[in-house]
């Protein structure tokens, strides 16, 4: 159930980036918390879908096609590298941060 939670939230997330929202609800869940320098920025994101040939799994077939479709709608911006560089640093507030909630995760 949990992992139908973080995909809705990351679902969103993917969501308002498409649509350039001025808003995206990064918060809403620990996975998209980690995830948020990788889905906004210059970051590239790669996405792998798991299609079925069997009738029996047409459904989350269709599903997962229909997600990664949403998904493709993002468009990556590239960041000053100065933005990147500084949150790339083991001590800034957002590395800091990424990892508390790597060990929240892990736990």
């Amino acid at each position: 159930i949990e992992i139908n939670k973080s995909l809705t939230a990351l679902g969103d997330v993917i969501e308002a980036i498409a649509r350039k929202q001025k808003q995206v609800p990064y918060r809403n869940h620990k996975l998209t918390q980690i995830m948020q320098d990788s889905l906004g920025g210059s970051a590239k994101t790669l996405m792998f879908v798991n299609c079925s040939p069997a009738l029996s799994n047409l459904n989350e077939t269709a599903m997962s096609l229909m997600y990664a479709a949403r998904s493709k709608k993002v468009t990556n911006l590239g960041a000053p590298s100065s933005t990147l560089a500084s949150a790339s640093s083991p001590t800034s507030p957002l590395a800091t941060r990424r990892g508390a909630l790597m060990s929240q995760v892990a736990a």
